[in-house]
């Protein structure tokens, strides 16, 4: 269970780590502290944290199907209410980046990864590497001046955002293999659910579906999507279409229990729903 929710002051303190400049943005060069905390149970943050590290020296709590890349650079980027937990061998380095909530939102609101909050990890080739390196390590540079540039930071954090989308991308098209299980365990995930289930109660998520696989949401979803062209969501809805197209051709159920055996609460939602993916009312698709 996490505890509440830390500001980038109280995380700081947490992390036992100090020279906090400003309540806003902070910037720690790990291997420059010496009594870090080096394992924790959950905890919540109310801020964007950027973080960088050199070839595997952590055990996060799950970097799912990302175990054969311990020679490479890493980092993650979470958002405001992710949880966190780690469990860190000494000694420890790298770079971490806390900014406010208010410095990002415009920028951050288009990018899903900081969203991912299972850390599945951006592991970096060797040239994304010297550029994401340079880029923190300018942050920093800059953040030690005695008159720091809020902005001049800022301005880094949202390029290495930028280039992270495109690492991320990369990412998936060179892991290909490994994530076309994901999606093949996704299509057998969705028949079961239906087949196992003998009163379906509600739709299922797409964060049902991220959780057997042992991945957040927002990482599932952009890797179906990545490779298929379609969110979960529609691929979902368009299995839900099918099954009820097959009741409605070689059942005899009523377009009441069709709805309810497939999680639809209101059979008049699932005629909503059936018309806007079909452009057909029910009763009129099963007399065609």
């Amino acid at each position: 269970m996490s505890t509440k929710i830390l500001s980038i002051p109280e995380f700081s303190r947490y992390l036992n780590v100090d020279g906090l400049k400003s309540d806003d943005l902070h910037i720690v060069d790990f291997q420059n502290h010496q009594d870090l905390r080096l394992k924790s149970e959950p905890v919540t943050i109310d801020f964007y944290l950027l973080a960088i590290k050199p070839p595997m020296e952590t055990n996060f709590v799950s970097y799912p199907l990302l175990e054969d890349q311990s020679d490479s650079s890493y980092m993650y980027a979470d958002c405001p209410q992710n949880t966190l937990e780690w469990e860190i061998a000494p000694p420890f380095s790298g770079l971490c980046i806390m900014v406010n909530a208010k410095y990002l939102e415009k920028y951050a609101k288009d990018y899903s990864f900081v969203h991912y909050n299972n850390h599945e990890a951006l592991f970096l080739t060797t040239d994304e590497e010297s550029i994401v390196w340079d880029l923190f390590r300018k942050a920093n540079n800059e953040f030690q001046k005695n008159n720091y540039s809020k902005t001049v930071i800022i301005s880094y954090v949202n390029l290495i955002l930028t280039y992270v989308k495109e690492f991320y991308d990369r990412q998936f098209d060179t892991r290909k293999e490994i994530y076309h299980k994901v999606i093949d365990e996704f299509y057998r995930n969705l028949e079961n659910y239906f087949r196992e289930h003998e009163e379906v109660t509600g739709l299922p998520s797409v964060a049902f579906f991220a959780q057997k696989s042992n991945l957040s949401p927002n990482y599932f979803g952009d890797l179906i999507k990545h490779f298929t062209g379609k969110s979960p969501l529609d691929h979902i809805h368009d299995y839900v279409v099918k099954l009820a197209k097959d009741k409605l051709k070689n059942t005899s159920l009523s377009v009441s229990e069709i709805s309810y055996s497939l999680g639809f609460d209101y059979p008049n939602y699932f005629a909503r729903f059936f018309r806007k993916k079909t452009g057909l009312s029910p009763k009129v698709f099963r007399n065609q």
